[in-house]
């Protein structure tokens, strides 16, 4: 199994001066302690799950261009891309560019969006869920399109494209894995078996009950469209506050173990305290390793 980082928010101690060098030192130690992947979310306003809207919060694709820069080895992804941030065309391209200039070590994560007072806020367009699921369809075709040598006109219900050059291509090969978030049954994770490289999920400590049931329907859907079940890689976000009397390193083990029963390819975890960066380095020194053998 792999482990992965995400980095959800970015109020630090030193205050906004302080977080382009808090976030390369966070970056670079990651790398350094193996983790496979780091994640923001890409989101303009803070979420509240994580905090106040008002908090600090980085665009995404910029974020991930400055740990680019910081980093060697760790692949690079938004955790996920609401599908009506961003012209699809625009997004593969800037997708393409992240990989280029990384090496090949980019992801495109993409969602249906959902957060309504972020986008009313910045006079971003936030149609009804269901033509939210229309657009990330039609985003996916989009992406398969650009990320091919098939320079061609592309016509759908919401978006037309009139010349897919995507020039110069990703080196990832075939193309950077495409991961679509989310669990909902009907759509996402169809969605998943049609188009994606990857899936993503919640994976709560306390129960993987819920996890166990989403990886099966994943299974289903993969069946009714004559997609290899194993080709989809299935990663997971939970937390891990490895910290006095939150969770120990044994926690997160046992955590992990868990999931890679279930069938989880690649762990993602978003840490309270990694500013503190100690607890990144203990990662890499005791839980990396040993989840490797999973």
């Amino acid at each position: 199994m792999k482990i992965g980082l995400q980095i959800p928010r970015f109020t630090w101690p030193d205050g906004n001066e302080g977080i382009g060098p808090k976030l390369a030192e966070i970056g670079r130690n990651a790398d350094e302690a193996g983790f496979a992947s780091v994640w923001v979310m890409d989101h303009f306003f803070q979420i509240e799950m994580v905090g106040e809207a008002e908090e600090p919060m980085l665009e995404g694709y910029s974020a991930l261009s400055f740990l680019a820069a910081a980093t060697e080895r760790a692949k690079l992804g938004t955790l996920v891309t609401g599908v009506n941030y961003r012209h699809p065309g625009i997004l593969i391209k800037t997708a393409t560019t992240l990989d280029v200039l990384s090496g090949g070590r980019a992801y495109l994560g993409v969602g249906a969006g959902w957060y309504e007072r972020e986008a009313r806020g910045l006079g971003l367009p936030f149609p009804p869920v269901s033509e939210r699921f229309e657009r990330l369809e039609e985003t996916l075709k989009i992406a398969k399109q650009m990320f091919s040598d098939e320079v061609a006109p592309l016509d759908g219900k919401h978006y037309r494209l009139e010349e897919t050059l995507n020039s110069p291509q990703a080196i990832s090969k075939p193309h950077p894995p495409i991961m679509v978030g989310g669990g909902g049954e009907k759509k996402t994770l169809r969605l998943v078996a049609e188009y994606a490289d990857a899936c993503n999920l919640f994976a709560f400590p306390d129960g993987l009950d819920q996890l166990e049931h989403k990886l099966d329907v994943l299974k289903g859907h993969c069946e009714n469209v004559g997609r290899d079940y194993a080709e989809v890689e299935k990663t997971t976000l939970g937390t891990a506050h490895l910290a006095p009397g939150k969770m120990s390193v044994d926690d997160i083990i046992e955590h992990c173990r868990k999931q890679s029963e279930l069938g989880v390819d690649h762990a993602i975890f978003n840490m309270p305290n990694v500013h503190e960066i100690e607890p990144i380095r203990r990662f890499g020194e005791e839980v990396i390793p040993a989840v490797a053998k999973l």
